[in-house]
C-alpha cells in the first residue's frame, strides 16, 4: 500500500517566534541575526521583499534597515528551541510516525485517509495553539513531500499553505516547470552536472535512466531517482541515533589576550557540552580544545592551535572535564595573540549504562554525578542553558566584565522558559480585577 507522508515546515521560523510576543510587528519587516549579531539568518516576507539577502552581513544592510524601519533581533535560541518543541508535540499527535528533521521541519507518516482537509486543519491548529505559521507538503516519499512543501510555500496565497502532490492531475507536466536545483539535495553544482547529461527539470530527472544516474551521481543520486519515481528508499529516523560528538564554541564579543578570560569562556563551553552529554544519557571518551585568532583581520598575527586527549574512563562530569580542558588550554595558549574564539569537543560518546567504571572506594565519582544531577535540575527549572542559575567558580562571576560573551544587544526575553521573562498583561484603566 502506498504510504502517505507530509513535510511540515515553519515559515520564517525565527522571525515568527519573535512576532508571537510582539504582535505589533505583524506585517512589518523583521530580521534575526546570527551569533555575535554578525549576519542575517532569518527574514520575514516583508524583509525579503526589500531585497535583504539571506546570510548577508548586518553592516552591509544597515542602509536598508534604517530606511525601512526593519526590526532587528539577536538570536534567541532558548526561545526558538522551546517553540519548536511545542510545534513538534502538536504534529506528533496527528502522525503515525514522526521524524524531526530540523528545528523547524518534520516529516510525518500519516494515515491513508489523511488528505488536504486534514492538513489544513492541522495547519490551523498549530497556528492557533502556538502562533507559528507552517506550510505542509503531502506526497508518497520524502523527496516528493519536500517538493510539495516547496510549492505550498512559493504559492502560499493560492495554496493556503497546503499542497498535495498526489492530487495533481498531470504530474509530468507539472514537473516540467520545476528546475533540478529546486529538488531536495540538488544544489547548483549537482544541477550543473545533471545539465551536462541533458537533465534540467524534475520531469527529465524522473525519466532518466537509473543506471546513468547511478554512474554519474552514485548511489545517493540513484536513491533520489527512486524517490522522485514514488519509491521510498531514504532512511526514516523516528528516534535519532546516539550522537557521535558534542561541541560547544562561540566567538568572543571582543578579542581576548589574557589567559584568565579565555579560561572563563572555555569553562562555560565545557559546562554546556557536559550538560548536553548527560541529557542524552552519554559519556565522553575524548576531549579536544581549540583556540582561534581572527583570520579576517589583515596584519594581525595568526595562531589556531588545538590539543586533545583520550580519557582513562568515559565521563560526563563537569568538574572532571573542566579540569582536563584547562590543562589542554594551558598547553596551546601563547601570549601575544588576539584570540577570537575557543571551544571544546567531546567525542567517543558511549551510553552511560555501557561504561565499566573503575573502583570508586571513597565515593568521589558518585558524589560528582549527584552534584551534576542536582545542578542540572535546578538550572532546568529556574534558568536556561545559556544563563544557568548555578555556575562553577571557574566560570567567573556574573559581575565580572565577561568580555568573551557574544554580542546580543537586541535579544528578546526567554518568554516561555524563564520566570523573570514571562510576559506581563497590563489591565486598562477601565478594567476590573476579579
Amino acid at each position: 500500500m502506498k504510504q502517505r507522508l507530509a513535510l511540515v515546515d515553519c515559515n520564517n521560523f525565527f522571525c515568527s517566534c519573535e512576532r508571537i510576543f510582539a504582535p505589533s510587528l505583524s506585517g512589518k519587516p523583521v530580521v534575526v541575526l546570527s551569533n555575535n549579531d554578525g549576519c542575517i539568518i532569518s527574514r520575514s516576507e516583508e524583509a525579503k521583499a526589500l531585497g535583504i539577502p539571506m546570510g548577508a552581513p548586518r553592516h552591509e544592510q544597515e542602509g536598508v534597515i534604517q530606511k525601512h524601519g526593519v526590526k532587528v533581533f539577536s538570536s534567541n535560541y532558548t526561545l526558538y528551541g522551546d517553540m519548536s518543541a511545542r510545534v513538534m508535540s502538536i504534529l506528533r499527535e496527528s502522525a503515525v510516525e514522526m521524524e524531526v528533521y530540523s528545528i523547524d521541519e518534520a516529516f510525518l507518516k500519516l494515515p491513508q485517509e489523511f488528505g488536504e482537509a486534514e492538513a489544513r486543519a492541522l495547519r490551523a491548529k498549530v497556528l492557533r495553539w502556538t502562533g507559528i505559521p507552517v506550510c505542509i507538503g503531502l506526497a508518497g516519499t520524502k523527496m516528493l513531500a519536500k517538493l510539495a512543501n516547496r510549492e505550498a510555500k512559493k504559492r502560499r496565497e493560492e495554496t493556503g499553505g497546503v499542497f498535495d502532490l498526489d492530487a495533481v492531475a498531470d504530474l509530468e507536466k507539472w514537473m516540467e516547470r520545476v528546475p533540478c536545483d529546486g529538488l531536495w539535495g540538488v544544489g547548483k553544482r549537482l544541477a550543473g552536472r545533471l545539465a551536462g547529461l541533458g537533465i534540467r527539470t524534475a520531469a527529465e530527472f524522473r525519466r532518466a535512466d537509473s543506471r546513468q544516474i547511478r554512474k554519474s551521481l552514485g548511489v545517493v543520486g540513484e536513491r533520489m531517482w527512486w524517490e522522485m519515481n514514488g519509491v521510498s528508499c531514504l532512511p526514516w529516523e523516528e528516534i535519532p541515533p546516539d550522537r557521535k560528538g558534542v561541541m560547544a564554541s562561540r566567538s568572543f564579543g571582543t578579542p581576548l589576550e589574557r589567559l584568565e578570560e579565555v579560561e572563563e569562556a572555555l569553562a562555560h563551553h565545557v559546562a554546556r557540552a557536559s550538560e548536553k552529554v548527560r541529557r542524552f544519557g552519554l559519556r565522553a571518551s575524548r576531549i579536544d580544545v581549540f583556540l582561534q585568532t581572527n583570520r579576517f583581520r589583515a596584519g594581525e598575527a595568526q595562531y589556531c592551535p588545538a590539543a586533545g586527549l583520550n580519557l582513562d574512563e568515559p565521563t560526563a562530569s563537569t568538574s572532571e572535564l573542566m579540569g582536563r580542558a584547562r590543562e589542554l588550554l594551558h598547553e596551546i595558549y601563547r601570549e601575544g595573540y588576539r584570540y577570537q574564539k575557543t571551544g571544546v569537543s567531546l567525542t567517543g560518546l558511549v551510553r552511560s549504562e555501557a561504561v565499566q567504571g573503575c573502583l570508586d572506594l571513597d565515593g568521589v565519582k558518585k558524589a560528582k554525578r549527584e552534584v551534576d544531577a542536582i545542578v542540572d535540575r535546578i538550572n532546568q527549572r529556574l534558568g536556561d542553558r545559556k544563563n544557568p542559575v548555578i555556575t562553577r567558580g571557574s566560570m567567573g562571576s556574573k559581575h565580572s566584565p565577561q568580555r568573551w560573551r557574544m554580542k546580543s544587544g537586541q535579544r528578546s526575553p526567554a518568554y516561555t522558559t524563564c520566570w523573570r521573562d514571562l510576559p506581563v498583561a497590563v489591565l486598562g484603566s477601565g478594567s476590573k480585577r476579579d
